[in-house]
C-alpha cells in the first residue's frame, strides 16, 4: 500500500481494534432446487389476454428467466407488475428500498394487502423503521428469492425504481463485505474533500468515483483501508446466471408530475399524517434513515412546528418531482438494454405482454 502523510495520520488515529478482515463470500446462494428445476409455459392469446396454455415448452439448462420492471415513482409500475404476474405465473420481488419498512405503508405507496394476497410479493416489510438493510444484504436476499421463485417453476419479476438496488442485482455488482467503521469515518469526515480525493487516486488509480461525492470517497477509502484491496477491484461485476428482460415505463413530464401530485393528495386523504404520528408515538425518531423518505421528512417538519401543513404537502410534491428526475438518471431512455413503453398508452399492458412472450419464445 502506498503511504502518504495523511494516510499515516489516519492509521495513527484510528482504533486498531476496529480492523476486521474481509472474507470472500459467494454472491449467489446454493440453489435449493433439484432435478428438472424449470419449466416455462407456452403463452397464447385467448379472450383478449395472455393466458397459460400448457407447460410443453422446456427451457434448456441455464436459461433462468428474470423479468425486470423499472421506472420512476408513480409511473404505474405496480398495476402493470400485478397484471404481468397474473398473466405469466409470476411472483413480484421488490427493488424499492422504501418498501422494506414495516408500518410505513401509505407514504411509500406500498402494494395493498389485497394486491399482495392476489400475487405473491417478496422483500416487503422485512425491517422495522429503526433497522437498516445494506445494499449487499439486499442483493443476497434478492438472489435467494429469485432462485426460490424459479425453483417453484414461476417467473420472478423484479420491480422497483431504486436504481442502485436494481442494477446491483441484474449487473451482479461486487459489493465489499466491509462493515461501517465509525471511528475511521469520523476522522475521514474531518478532512478536506480534495485531499481525500487525491488519496483515493493514490490508493486506487482505477476508481471511477466522482471526487466531488465526499460520502462515496470516504466509503471507498474505508473499504480499501480495511480490506487492503482497492474498492474498484472488489466492485467488479459478475453478471448473475439469469436470462434477463428489462421493461421500462415512462410518462411525459407534465403528465407525470400531475400524477405525482394527485397521489400525494391521495396519501394525505388516506391518513399519511396519522401514520407518521403513530410511528412517532411508537418511539421511532426523525433522525432514523427510514424517516428521511419523501412524505415523512416533510411532515416531520410540520409536527415539529417548523412548517405549515399545506406548505409541507406542497414540499412533498416538489421533492417527489425532483426524486423522479433523479430516478430517470439511473434508467435512461437511450439505454439499449431496456425496452421502453409509454405508460399513458391505453394498450401498454398488451404491448408489454407481447414483448414478454417474444422474449420467452426465443429460448
Amino acid at each position: 500500500m502506498t503511504w502518504t502523510p495523511i494516510g499515516a495520520l489516519i492509521w495513527w488515529r484510528w482504533n486498531w481494534t476496529n480492523l476486521a478482515s474481509c472474507c470472500a463470500a459467494s454472491i449467489f446462494p446454493t440453489p435449493c432446487w433439484g432435478g428438472e428445476w424449470w419449466k416455462v409455459c407456452k403463452w397464447q392469446v385467448a379472450s383478449g389476454k395472455w393466458q397459460v396454455a400448457s407447460d410443453d415448452l422446456q427451457l434448456a439448462t441455464g436459461n433462468r428467466p428474470l423479468l425486470v420492471l423499472v421506472g420512476a415513482t408513480a409511473v404505474g409500475k405496480t398495476a402493470l407488475s400485478l397484471a404481468l404476474a397474473q398473466q405469466f405465473n409470476g411472483e413480484i420481488i421488490s427493488a424499492d428500498s422504501r418498501l422494506f419498512y414495516r408500518g410505513m405503508d401509505i407514504g411509500t405507496a406500498k402494494p395493498t394487502l389485497a394486491e399482495r394476497t392476489a400475487v405473491p410479493h417478496h422483500l416487503i416489510d422485512i425491517c422495522n423503521p429503526d433497522e437498516t438493510l445494506s445494499l449487499g444484504a439486499y442483493q443476497k436476499l434478492a438472489y435467494q428469492t429469485i432462485n426460490e421463485v424459479q425453483g417453484h417453476g414461476r417467473l420472478p419479476i423484479l420491480v422497483g425504481g431504486t436504481g442502485q438496488y436494481v442494477k446491483a442485482v441484474i449487473e451482479g455488482w461486487g459489493i465489499p463485505a466491509v462493515a461501517p467503521q465509525p471511528a475511521l469515518r469520523e476522522v475521514l469526515s474531518g478532512l478536506d474533500g480534495e485531499e481525500l480525493a487525491r488519496w483515493l487516486r493514490t490508493l486506487d488509480p482505477a476508481s471511477q468515483i466522482d471526487p466531488r461525492n465526499t460520502r462515496r470517497v470516504i466509503r471507498a477509502l474505508e473499504v480499501t483501508l480495511v480490506s487492503g484491496v482497492p474498492i474498484s477491484v472488489l466492485q467488479r461485476k459478475s453478471p448473475p446466471p439469469y436470462t434477463i428482460k428489462v421493461i421500462g415505463l415512462y410518462r411525459e413530464r407534465a403528465a407525470h408530475y400531475a400524477r405525482i401530485d394527485a397521489r400525494v393528495d391521495e396519501m394525505m386523504a388516506a391518513g399519511l399524517l396519522a401514520e407518521l404520528e403513530g410511528l412517532r408515538a411508537a418511539g421511532y425518531g426523525r433522525a432514523l434513515p427510514a424517516m428521511s423518505g419523501l412524505g415523512y421528512q416533510q411532515l416531520w417538519a410540520y409536527l415539529d412546528g417548523k412548517m405549515a401543513l399545506d406548505t409541507a404537502v406542497e414540499r412533498i410534491k416538489f421533492e417527489t418531482h425532483r426524486f423522479a428526475r433523479h430516478q430517470a438518471a439511473w434508467f435512461r431512455r437511450d439505454d439499449p438494454t431496456i425496452s421502453w413503453f409509454d405508460a399513458a398508452q391505453s394498450d401498454v399492458g398488451t404491448a408489454v405482454a407481447e414483448q414478454v412472450v417474444a422474449w420467452l419464445s426465443e429460448w
